[in-house]
């Protein structure tokens, strides 16, 4: 018998069978996925929003009424949004902890004495940070830009991360993740550029960079 069913129908249907498929496999991999431990997850590459994405977090993190510790490495010579609704934050909610420890991009201050006394005073703050279990999520922030320049020792700063409590979340952000770090995360997104505005000569801007 031939099928007279009018196209939209079997259009409605064919998609309906697409998604009762699709929800089957979607079901299958939440069954299989029972593990609940604190994960490591990396944002790097050369494209915008990694640290973004980091402070997304932040804010879902509060939204569940965890607690949270942010430790900005390099950032610190100027202002930003982020350095700005988060400190105010920290005044009068006790779940965050705001640390800013840079002193600016590495091309500014010129002086690597200086920074890595700077990426020091940060780990040792990131450090008390990943030893109280009370903080659900601490946020690394440029951590990999540190640990590219070997302003840290990153065999040092694995071990801190691996005896960190064990229901304890961690993003570190930053280009250039070394590959030693990667192999210990759960989750690494490389953000590539596609379009960035700074190549057509716009300047950077408060809410898009800064």
């Amino acid at each position: 018998m031939n099928d007279t069913s009018p196209p939209e129908q079997q259009q409605a249907q064919s998609h309906q069978q697409r998604m009762a498929r699709k929800k089957a496999v979607v079901d299958e991999k939440k069954a299989r996925a029972a593990i609940e431990r604190g994960v490591i997850v990396i944002n790097t590459g050369n494209g915008k929003g990694k640290s973004s994405s980091a402070f997304g977090m932040v804010v879902r993190a509060l939204g569940h009424d965890l607690r949270v510790g942010i430790v900005q490495f390099i950032k610190g010579a100027f202002s930003t949004g982020e350095q700005r609704f988060f400190s105010q934050l920290a005044q009068t909610d006790d779940r965050i902890s705001y640390h800013v420890m840079g002193e600016g991009f590495t091309w500014e201050t010129q002086d690597k004495a200086r920074d890595i006394a700077a990426a020091e005073r940060a780990w040792q703050q990131a450090k008390n940070l990943l030893s109280d279990a009370h903080v659900h999520l601490v946020v690394l922030d440029e951590l990999n830009i540190a640990l590219k320049h070997r302003y840290l020792d990153l065999s040092m700063v694995i071990a801190d991360l691996q005896q960190r409590p064990p229901q304890q979340h961690v993003v570190i952000t930053g280009r250039a993740a070394p590959a030693e770090l990667i192999a210990i995360a759960d989750t690494v997104t490389d953000m590539q550029v596609v379009k960035h505005a700074y190549q057509a000569g716009i300047k950077a801007q408060k809410g898009i960079e800064l």
